[in-house]
């Protein structure tokens, strides 16, 4: 009788034990749910003023503002496009911000690739106090160097030119940091091998650290690239001819010309984002990549 007690006592509690356990996978199971739905709103709430900017810009003249809201235009006005081109330099535009963009960028991670090599690799005195001096420099807000740096530029008489644009770019304590957080990530041993086997500092850095560094200079490039591609405020204030001006600055030119004709407008914006759109599309897995492994070591 103890016996089948014990049986009975054993199957009462692995059903206990297996009721339990579907309870906990049901409610893993609705949160899941939950957290996906949560998930698709407020990726649609992210994507929709994107899908409105596209939709405003193929709707035709007189189409914007009409009532009930039309999400889609039933016959896109492709035309929009061609339009703006024809009313307004947005290519000349366009490769302003492609130049500056491109130098900027590419001038950003060699110098910012250099000073993370010498804050990673290098031993001198005073380089901790140095890095930790160089980082406080990210708490100034931009604004306040703008105008040191326009009386800068004026004086070397750089005001309204590709310089002025391009080489304040160059200098990016964050690229450096990023960089130098990732450069530690990679074993000391490859640098004494190769120092073993006769090379300096400059083949070190060039042959050894750099090719395995590619994910975090893709997300410096990302993150480069963008800013440098977005900036309206310093070229509003050092740019005043229209042959130099980038395509931010353009479009709000574009917005005082055509104030009530916000499809021209919405087709400005639509060529300002689609570039970097498919920088992101085509480095994103070197993006995200990079900020991970800089993020492992402090």
């Amino acid at each position: 009788m103890k016996g089948g007690h014990a049986i009975e006592s054993s199957i009462t509690t692995c059903r206990s034990v297996h009721q339990a356990t579907s309870r906990v996978a049901d409610l893993h199971g609705s949160l899941r749910v939950v957290g996906t739905s949560g998930l698709w709103v407020a990726s649609a709430s992210m994507l929709l003023p994107f899908f409105w900017m596209v939709s405003t810009a193929l709707k035709p003249d007189g189409a914007v503002m009409v009532l009930p809201i039309q999400w889609w235009p039933s016959s896109p006005a492709w035309e929009n496009f061609r339009r703006l081109s024809e009313s307004f330099p947005v290519g000349r535009f366009v490769l302003n911000s492609v130049i500056v963009a491109t130098s900027g960028t590419v001038g950003q991670i060699l110098i910012a690739a250099m000073g993370a090599y010498a804050f990673a690799r290098l031993h001198f005195q005073g380089k901790d106090a140095l890095f930790v001096l160089y980082l406080a420099t990210l708490m100034i807000p931009a604004q306040v160097t703008l105008i040191p740096l326009f009386v800068v530029m004026r004086f070397v008489g750089w005001v309204d030119t590709y310089q002025a644009l391009i080489l304040p770019q160059w200098i990016s304590p964050f690229a450096v940091f990023l960089l130098r957080q990732h450069f530690q990530t990679i074993p000391r041993q490859l640098d004494e091998a190769a120092f073993i086997d006769g090379a300096g500092h400059w083949t070190v850095f060039t042959r050894v650290l750099l090719p395995l560094a590619r994910p975090a200079l893709g997300a410096v490039f990302i993150f480069a690239f963008m800013g440098s591609w977005n900036d309206f405020l310093w070229p509003l204030i050092v740019i005043n001819d229209t042959n130099r001006m980038t395509l931010p600055l353009g479009l709000a030119t574009l917005h005082g010309r055509w104030t009530s004709q916000w499809n021209l407008v919405m087709a400005g914006a639509v060529v300002a984002v689609l570039p970097i759109f498919l920088v992101f599309l085509a480095a994103q897995r070197q993006f995200i990549r990079g900020l991970t492994l800089s993020a492992l070591k402090g």
